[in-house]
């Protein structure tokens, strides 16, 4: 495997008071790799947006470090940063709110190869608006002048998408793109994302609650509870052979078509909910490898 692009070092976030802290996240380590999509899976609140923002450096971490190629991004420079801006870019969840209605989809586009393609004549700052709305399968030609309340939702994500792909990133950080979509459209967005990832060998981090649309994008998989990673490994060995009972949980609610109504996977994870919850959210620094890229952390007695 290529060496990194990005990577999280025993990433640690802390809120709240001294004496009874909340772990947005707690030692976390993953890395991103060129041409590999990485799926940080769990429920709400389970710290995967803390991590996307530690990534996009909203949040600086209270412990560990953040690599990029290799070398720790601390304090950088003006010009180290905006480098690292234009090559980690994010889409966001709501396609609704991440365009401002004010302004055309050219404008959108326009303003991002503006900012960090200066050298670009208007000619040329037009034609590579034309190509990216190509590559997320939009017509230039209909789409280019239009608002975006004329736009669908899925519509807008793909504008979003070429957004992002304006400054030829290295990394896409994808917070639940396809949540706020209409199940008709997710699989159009999802085939994007993948074509994203093997034509330009960009590095996506693809942020979830949703384990089947985790299995349908991603190579690797992270699970992700109460700021830890509790399991992780390749996708199919993690989903397929689940170790960690938080992991179990969260498959017990998945619908399985090839499955009888009253035949739920890991039934007895749904026993003891509360029980779960509780252990998973304690310190577990232990390891244990179970297989070939596959690994989960015991819960505590």
């Amino acid at each position: 495997m290529s060496n990194p692009i990005l990577a999280l070092d025993d990433v640690s976030k802390v809120f709240g008071r001294a004496d009874k802290p909340v772990y947005a996240a707690r030692s976390v380590s993953f890395a991103l790799h060129p041409g590999r999509t990485l799926a940080l899976v769990g429920e709400s609140g389970s710290g995967k947006t803390t991590a996307a923002r530690l990534i996009m450096r909203e949040y600086s971490p209270d412990q560990g470090r953040l690599l990029f190629h290799g070398a720790p991004l601390g304090k950088a420079d003006s010009k180290a940063l905006k480098a690292y801006r234009s090559s980690v870019q994010m889409v966001f969840q709501d396609p609704f709110s991440s365009l401002n209605p004010t302004h055309t989809i050219r404008y959108h586009l326009e303003r991002p190869l503006r900012l960090h393609q200066k050298g670009l004549s208007p000619a040329q700052r037009r034609a590579a608006i034309v190509e990216l709305l190509e590559r997320v399968k939009l017509g230039p030609n209909l789409i280019m002048d239009k608002f975006p309340h004329e736009l669908s939702g899925g519509q807008r994500q793909r504008i979003s998408i070429a957004r992002a792909l304006a400054v030829n990133p290295q990394v896409i950080v994808a917070d639940e793109p396809t949540s706020m979509l209409d199940v008709s459209v997710r699989q159009g967005i999802l085939n994007l994302l993948n074509d994203m990832k093997s034509e330009l060998g960009l590095a996506l981090l693809y942020i979830t609650h949703d384990i089947a649309t985790a299995r349908y994008v991603a190579d690797e998989i992270m699970v992700m509870y109460a700021g830890q990673i509790v399991e992780w490994g390749a996708v199919d060995r993690v989903l397929d052979d689940p170790r960690h009972p938080y992991t179990r949980l969260l498959l017990s609610a998945v619908p399985d078509p090839d499955r009888r109504f009253d035949d739920i996977r890991f039934a007895d994870e749904l026993g003891r909910i509360e029980e779960i919850r509780a252990q998973a959210a304690k310190a577990q620094p232990a390891v244990s490898q179970v297989g070939e890229n596959h690994f989960f952390r015991p819960m505590p007695a």
